[in-house]
C-alpha cells in the first residue's frame, strides 16, 4: 500500500514531481499554496483533487500519510513539525529552515517521533554516478580511506530568480545560490568522503541587483556568486565556486582527488585516473533517459537541472520501494531510504551556511558550530534577569 501525499508548494518541481508520483502508483491527494488564485492554476493543470491556502488543512487530512514539502524555507520548519507531530511522513526540500535554531526543531521533532520517515531533499546523493563514486573511494580507488586530499566543486548556471518578485529575491527568506545550490554541494561532499567541515572560509556576492522584472523600490538581495573553502575533519581541503551567470546552460564538475588518484563526475558521468596511469577510465555512463512522461510540464521540467531532477526521481522511487513491502499504509522499511539525508544532515548543513555567511562578513576563516540547544531570543534580556535573580 503506497500512502497519499500532500504537496506544499507550486513552483516548477511541483509540476515536474506530481505526474512522476503518479507514474509510481502514488495518489496525490492535496496541495497547499500561499494564496488561492495560485493554488487553484496548479491543482486544476495537475489534477488534484483538493487545494487550499491554509496549512493545517492539507495536514489533517485523513487521506494524505506523506508530506511533500516544497515551499519557500521560512515555512519548511514549522511544517515538517506540525506535520510530524500529527503522524505524517516527511520529505522536506533543501535547506532546513532559515537557520539552525529552526533545523533544530526538526531534528527534535525526528527524534521524537522515530517511527516515521524524516527526509531532506538532498538528490544528488541518489546520482547513480555519485553512488559509483562513493563506492569506489570506500573500495581504495583513491588510497586508504583519509588519503582524500583535495576536492573542487564548479556548478555554473544560469538565474534562479523568477519572472516577478517572491522569497528567490531575499537572502533572509532563503533564496541565492548558497543556500539553494550549496546546500546540495555541502552535504555531497559530506557524504562522498565521510568527513564534516570543521572551518570554513567564504565570499558571498549579489551582482545582479535588479532586473527588467524586479527594480524600482525593490531589489535583489539574494547571492548569484559564491566561493568557498572547507578544512574537513579528516584532513581534506574543499574549494567550491557557485555561478549563476551563464544564462540558459548548466554545468556541475565534482573533483575529488587523493594520493593513489583522481575521481570526477562530469554531468552525470564518472570518470577516473590512477596515478602514474596516462590514460582517463570510463567508470560510469549516464546513457539512461529521464522518464518524462507527456504528463510533466516539459517548461518545468526544462526549469530544474538534470541531475537534481534525476536524483529527485531517484529518491522517490527509493520511497516507492520502502512503502510497498507494507500493507499497512503508514509502515515502510528502512533500507531503500537508508541514502537519504536526515534531518541531522540538514542541521549540519544549515551549521556550514551559518558560518560561511559569518565568514563572508568578517573576511576570516569561521568555525562550524552545530549547536544542540535552541539559542537564546534575547540573551541581554535573559542576562538582566539572571542579575536580577542574584541579587533578590
Amino acid at each position: 500500500m503506497l500512502p497519499g501525499i500532500g504537496v506544499f508548494g507550486t513552483g516548477n518541481v511541483v509540476k515536474v514531481i506530481v505526474p512522476f508520483l503518479r507514474e509510481k502508483g502514488f495518489k496525490v491527494e492535496a496541495i497547499w499554496g500561499r494564496t488561492l488564485n495560485a493554488v487553484e492554476e496548479v491543482a486544476k493543470e495537475l489534477e488534484i483533487p483538493f487545494h487550499t491556502n491554509k496549512i493545517d488543512d492539507v495536514l489533517l487530512r485523513k487521506d494524505v500519510d506523506l508530506i511533500f514539502i516544497i515551499c519557500s524555507p521560512n515555512l519548511h520548519a514549522q511544517i515538517a513539525v506540525k506535520a510530524l507531530g500529527i503522524g505524517k511522513h516527511v520529505l522536506c526540500d533543501k535547506p532546513a529552515g532559515l537557520c539552525q535554531g529552526e533545523a533544530l526543531k526538526m531534528v527534535r521533532a525526528s527524534q521524537y517521533y522515530p517511527s516515521l520517515i524524516s527526509i531532506i531533499n538532498h538528490s544528488l546523493r541518489f546520482l547513480p554516478a555519485f553512488g559509483q563514486m562513493r563506492r569506489a573511494i570506500v573500495d581504495g580507488y583513491l588510497g586508504q580511506e583519509g588519503e582524500i586530499t583535495v576536492c573542487d566543486v564548479r556548478v555554473q548556471m544560469g538565474s534562479l530568480l523568477h519572472d516577478a518578485y517572491d522569497w528567490l529575491c531575499d537572502d533572509t527568506m532563503g533564496g541565492g545560490v548558497l543556500t539553494l545550490v550549496g546546500s546540495h554541494v555541502i552535504d555531497l561532499v559530506s557524504h562522498l568522503t565521510s568527513q564534516r567541515a570543521v572551518r570554513v572560509h567564504g565570499v558571498i556576492r549579489t551582482f545582479t541587483k535588479t532586473t527588467d522584472y524586479v527594480n524600482g523600490i525593490r531589489h535583489i538581495s539574494s547571492p548569484d556568486f559564491c566561493a568557498f573553502q572547507m578544512e574537513m575533519s579528516g584532513g581534506a581541503l574543499v574549494t567550491a565556486t557557485l555561478n549563476n551567470h551563464l544564462p540558459a546552460s548548466f554545468s556541475q564538475e565534482v573533483l575529488i582527488c587523493g594520493q593513489a588518484g583522481h575521481l570526477m563526475v562530469r554531468g552525470g558521468d564518472l570518470y577516473g585516473r590512477k596515478s602514474g596511469s596516462t590514460k582517463e577510465d570510463v567508470i560510469y555512463l549516464d546513457v539512461e533517459d529521464l522518464q518524462r512522461g507527456g504528463a510533466i510540464n516539459s517548461t518545468a521540467a526544462n526549469a530544474i537541472p538534470r541531475p537534481y531532477m534525476k536524483g529527485l526521481f531517484k529518491m522517490i522511487g527509493a520511497l516507492r520501494e520502502a512503502f510497498l513491502p507494507v500493507e499497512d499504509k503508514r509502515g515502510w522499511v528502512k533500507e531503500p531510504v537508508a541514502l537519504a539525508a536526515t534531518f541531522e544532515d540538514g542541521l549540519y548543513v544549515q551549521a556550514v551556511i551559518d558560518a560561511l555567511k559569518k565568514s563572508n562578513a568578517n573576511r576570516e576563516w569561521v568555525k562550524v558550530n552545530v549547536i544542540t540547544e535552541e539559542p537564546d531570543p534575547d540573551p541581554l534580556l535573559s542576562a538582566a534577569v539572571r542579575r536580577s535573580t542574584i541579587s533578590m
